[in-house]
């Protein structure tokens, strides 16, 4: 579905008003994506995108228009959220940028080119809502403006981001845990028996040379 717009003697306002009154009579229900009956004239995009918060999503469009370019041609994309006669976020002519989108959308667009893309980066949950794709131009016949009536409805889905841990890596890590405080700790018995055994060694050690010598001094005597 498409509208045509004819911006006259530049009375936006009466613009507008005819746009709300000739919209039943102007829209082109073979004029959506897809459609196998294209009309003379409309812009095209998406009835529908999704897209996940913190990523990016890029709304395409296309035009045509059965009009002859002015001599001082000219052609501007503008595009608006929220509603038909929302808030302008962007302006190819100026290159205006809503804040709310600063850094974050970019037109990829170039006149005479009738199909690009509107690339949206860093998804917030607040893009969540409707664009509409406004085309410009300076015809033969005086300024004329398209503009899709249904626009494309956006929606933020939020990223789900699940941490698994196997069961075999988590007990591999208590176990070795417990093995190196293990390692830290002597055991108290090992310690007395290894104290029990040097003294006995060491008695040894001091008695026997005592013993050989009065061995050796008895069977002097005899």
């Amino acid at each position: 579905m498409a509208l045509l717009v004819s911006l006259l003697g530049g009375n936006q306002a009466m613009s507008w008003i005819l746009i709300l009154l000739m919209s039943a009579a102007c829209l082109q229900a073979g004029n959506s994506p897809g459609s196998k009956n294209k009309s003379t004239f409309g812009v095209n995009q998406p009835t529908n995108l999704s897209g996940v918060q913190g990523g990016s999503i890029e709304i395409p469009f296309s035009f045509s228009f059965p009009w002859e370019m002015a001599q001082n041609s000219q052609m501007r994309i503008l595009w608006r959220w929220q509603h038909l006669l929302g808030v302008f976020i962007y302006n190819s002519s100026s290159g205006y940028t809503h804040e709310h989108f600063k850094n974050r959308l970019f037109l990829n667009w170039t006149q005479p080119q009738t199909s690009r893309v509107l690339r949206i980066l860093d998804l917030k949950e607040k893009d969540q809502t409707k664009y509409f794709c406004q085309v410009q131009l300076n015809t033969t016949e005086g300024m004329k403006g398209l503009q899709l009536v249904a626009g494309t409805q956006l929606t933020i889905t939020h990223a789900i981001s699940t941490i698994m841990q196997r069961p075999s890596i988590i007990t591999s890590v208590v176990t070795t845990a417990g093995l190196e405080d293990t390692e830290g700790q002597r055991n108290p018995s090992l310690v007395n028996l290894g104290a029990k055994v040097g003294v006995v060694v060491a008695t040894a050690v001091l008695i026997t040379p005592v013993c050989v010598l009065r061995i050796f001094l008895w069977w002097k005597k005899r």
